[in-house]
């Protein structure tokens, strides 16, 4: 498969490779090439801002970014985000990577759902959100120019890929509803999950333990 589109390269390292064959081998083909042109926008819009960032890093924070919905993970009692930053960690960790691009790969990851705060952080932990965000919700959508754009969808296609990656979302957080309070995933089970009930910040506090 070709690594470059748009005037972006994926990473020539054996790091970038590992990760990509890790994310190829263990997750379906909607995930992988939904994690692929995730980095391709992150990095088509980190050159539109001007921001210096680690190409490998974004790369690795982007394949692993979902990678918490898998089955494996169902079990976990924790945010799907967690799930996925633990495992780049770990991934990370066994290839000698520095703790600095641990950390900004961890927080990349766990914090991609978390619209409003990532923007203002490293640039890789930006840019991953910026690129979900731009292939999950169109932010930005005419940022990247046509041409470019449909370089990369013809890399990577996104046949179905709305109705389709809800599914995922649904398939991966049904198990531990109560992981989406406060987050954009109770969005998804109240929509696909009959019965589901959103957790409320407000019933919360006022039914907490405290007397008054």
């Amino acid at each position: 498969m070709a690594d470059t589109a748009a005037g972006v390269k994926v990473p020539d390292t054996g790091l970038a490779a590992a990760a990509g064959e890790l994310v190829r081998d263990t997750t379906s083909d909607l995930i992988y090439h939904h994690s692929r042109r995730v980095y391709f926008w992150g990095s088509l819009q980190g050159r539109r801002r001007g921001l210096a960032f680690d190409p490998e890093l974004l790369y690795v924070g982007a394949m692993f970014h979902d990678l918490g919905l898998d089955a494996r993970f169902h079990a976990s009692g924790r945010r799907f985000e967690v799930d996925g930053a633990d495992e780049a960690r770990r991934f990370l960790e066994s290839h000698g990577v520095p703790e600095d691009g641990v950390r900004r790969v961890w927080t990349a990851i766990a914090l991609h759902t978390t619209p409003g705060v990532p923007e203002f952080m490293e640039p890789e932990v930006a840019l991953v959100t910026a690129g979900v965000e731009y292939d999950v919700l169109g932010i930005g959508f005419d940022d990247v120019p046509a041409g470019e754009r449909e370089a990369v969808v013809a890399l990577h296609p996104r046949p179905g890929f709305k109705r389709r990656i809800l599914q995922a979302f649904t398939d991966g957080v049904r198990p531990k509803p109560e992981t989406t309070f406060g987050n954009v995933k109770a969005d998804v089970l109240e929509h696909h999950v009959p019965g589901f009930r959103r957790g409320d910040f407000v019933t919360t506090v006022l039914e907490s333990a405290w007397p008054e």
